[in-house]
């Protein structure tokens, strides 16, 4: 952890985000095809079942995932369970470009949670940064208009976006200790097939508790089943791999840079596949996010 950029890493936490900008058009093209925290179960369903035939021997009697159950438990509930179950949740009432842009406050979220739970240090710099993008968040939040703010009317999907962004924080901090066993670190899908095997655990007991309390019937079509095919493969194992490595390189702090391409990828495939313009107020917001993590990034 902790290294320099390079090539290869700036490549691989740069595809993460494209994939998860693809993931909020689909998620929002389909929310009314499927219910959005079934559609997160699906989704890490097909993916355990691509994982499986190339990491099967973690389910052997000596695998070390047993020893780390509870650890896995753990970064399955946070990466696969509730984080992309929130983001489709917000779909169903924001825009992508919305929920990508609330998003972007990752990094700050990065730093703070740092701080108050791993025992790293804030820098008056990256306090400014961190103000910088706030504000950003806020001008998303108040939709361009300042006086939205006073009236306290908030869309719930940026809400739900930014406890999404604290739970991610804290599945990117806890990537980075050094709590694995040494074999399952170095199986790369062993890795990922373990955390999403208890994901999927947890993504079905939350979509058990959706179809018991909002019943809503899948509308089964080739563009559904195209949207699942994607997002079990893109956003779920590519992006979580590209993530997770570039994680264990540079650290949550500098990767969380990188998620606040995010909104950019969102804004230019909305206005391509959904006819979704961004507006004046989604550039300068990005624009103060950026410039926030820019601040907070320099030594």
């Amino acid at each position: 952890m902790h290294q320099k950029l390079s090539p290869s890493t700036i490549f691989l936490l740069t595809l993460a985000p494209i994939m998860w900008a693809g993931n909020a058009i689909v998620g929002r093209a389909v929310h009314e095809m499927v219910p959005p925290i079934l559609l997160n179960c699906l989704r890490w369903s097909l993916a355990m079942l691509i994982l499986l035939p190339f990491g099967h021997h973690l389910f052997t009697r000596t695998s070390p995932m047993w020893g780390a159950w509870r650890r896995f438990a753990l970064l399955g509930l946070l990466g696969v369970g509730l984080y992309n179950a929130l983001q489709y949740l917000a779909l169903k009432t924001s825009s992508p470009i919305n929920v990508t842009l609330v998003a972007a406050s990752m990094p700050v979220w990065m730093l703070l949670i740092g701080s108050w739970f791993f025992g790293t240090t804030i820098s008056p710099r990256q306090m400014l940064g961190a103000i910088l993008s706030i504000g950003g968040v806020l001008l998303v939040l108040s939709r361009g208009d300042w006086h939205f703010l006073l009236s306290l009317r908030l869309v719930p999907g940026d809400l739900l976006m930014i406890a999404a962004a604290i739970i991610w924080s804290f599945y990117s901090w806890l990537l980075t200790l050094p709590k694995d066993p040494p074999a399952l670190r170095a199986d790369w899908v062993a890795f990922l097939l373990a955390q999403v095997t208890f994901g999927v655990i947890w993504s079905g007991l939350f979509a058990g508790i959706e179809q018991l309390t909002d019943v809503q019937a899948i509308r089964w079509s080739g563009p559904l089943i195209a949207a699942l095919a994607f997002v079990a493969i893109g956003p779920a194992i590519v992006a979580l791999r590209c993530w997770g490595l570039g994680v264990q390189r540079v650290g949550p702090t500098i990767a969380g840079f990188f998620s606040n391409l995010t909104p950019l990828f969102a804004a230019l495939m909305s206005l391509a596949f959904l006819g979704e313009a961004p507006h004046l107020y989604h550039g300068v917001a990005f624009l103060l996010i950026v410039g926030g993590i820019v601040v907070s990034s320099r030594p």
